[in-house]
């Protein structure tokens, strides 16, 4: 679930979520512009979806979108893309022999994991369920780690190369593969939101969702810069938060991938709750924290899982090969020294 805490004017979203927590945090800071204002006022929806906390805020003359409606969005999302939810599509797919027949949402998002897991040779994987219930971060928790037989068996049942999309249909080559896409869903649930949202008229909004946000447009009356700020990562109270970055948005989404509150310890050791699907173990590289700001939700929320997953020269490799996406690095350099990186157009 997420918290919010209120700093003065300084809107604090701390995100703890099921099965990840996010190590720096994305809050919404007032900013400034010299622009006229227009006739409008500030509307907020918030709620409980997804097993973490919302936030709508839009800019309108009139109240125009209602909480009802916003419901009855997630209510369609969790029925299709949900691991949680018995009856959903998602789960109807993993109980299967052979696959089943997808709706609208489920297609999108299995499509665009696809891509990704080509362009990031399997680093970002959604067949990755079976290796998440093997280390007890499914929906059946558990804190016991897996045995090296546990691990084969789980990667055996996992590979998108064993996933395939032919027309409606998404059809797997064994009964066992399961898929999971709690990696890209909550982007993607953001987009459906800011869609719905535009369709309605309204041009000035920010939805955040467990930490996953996008903007369009300014803050009204007023006509501000919408600003968002990046919290350092910290094992302190909440409130006494710190905020390491300030970024200046107009429109697009930003998401965050970490690994830092979250782990599972092995002796002395503490090994990320966040799985490479290419071995079956938590990922081990020198990555804290990554921020990704791109066009759209359902992007910055796949890609930061990529990014996360490599080290910090193949992840600036990755970033040269896609345009439009930019993002924030915190990691460990190897004397265990904490350091922040970023890519050229991240703060522009």
């Amino acid at each position: 679930m997420s918290r919010i805490f209120n700093h003065g004017n300084i809107l604090s979203i701390r995100n703890i979520v099921i099965l990840l927590i996010l190590p720096i945090l994305l809050i919404l800071l007032p900013g400034c512009s010299s622009r006229k204002s227009q006739s409008y006022s500030q509307f907020q929806i918030s709620g409980f979806a997804q097993g973490t906390s919302y936030q709508i805020t839009y800019y309108a003359g009139d109240a125009i979108i209602s909480s009802k409606s916003i419901d009855q969005k997630f209510s369609e999302l969790d029925s299709s893309l949900s691991i949680y939810k018995p009856y959903s599509l998602i789960n109807q797919f993993n109980n299967s022999e052979k696959g089943i027949e997808m709706d609208e949402h489920l297609n999108k998002v299995v499509k665009r994991s696809l891509k990704i897991w080509k362009e990031s040779d399997g680093v970002f994987d959604i067949s990755i369920l079976p290796i998440v219930e093997a280390w007890g971060f499914g929906v059946k928790r558990h804190s016991n780690q897996p045995s090296d037989e546990a691990i084969r068996k789980a990667l055996a049942c996992s590979g998108s190369d064993k996933l395939h999309i032919r027309g409606r249909q998404l059809v797997k080559d064994i009964p066992c593969l399961k898929i999971d896409v709690n990696g890209i869903a909550q982007g993607y649930s953001v987009d459906v939101i800011a869609d719905y949202i535009e369709s309605q008229g309204v041009q000035n909004y920010l939805i955040e969702i467990g930490g996953e946000i996008r903007v369009k447009g300014r803050k009204q009356p007023g006509n501000q810069i919408m600003r968002i700020g990046i919290e350092q990562p910290s094992n302190d109270k909440e409130e006494d938060a710190v905020i390491q970055k300030i970024i200046e948005m107009k429109g697009g989404a930003i998401t965050t991938s970490g690994n830092y509150r979250k782990y599972i310890q092995n002796g002395s050791k503490k090994l990320s709750h966040l799985m490479d699907p290419r071995t079956g173990r938590p990922i081990e590289n020198e990555m804290i924290s990554v921020t990704v700001r791109t066009a759209n939700a359902m992007s910055a929320d796949g890609y930061d899982n990529v990014l996360i997953g490599k080290d910090l020269e193949k992840a600036f490799d990755f970033l040269k090969k896609h345009k439009g996406l930019e993002a924030y690095f915190i990691y460990q350099d190897k004397n265990g020294t904490i350091k922040d990186t970023a890519s050229t157009g991240f703060f522009k």
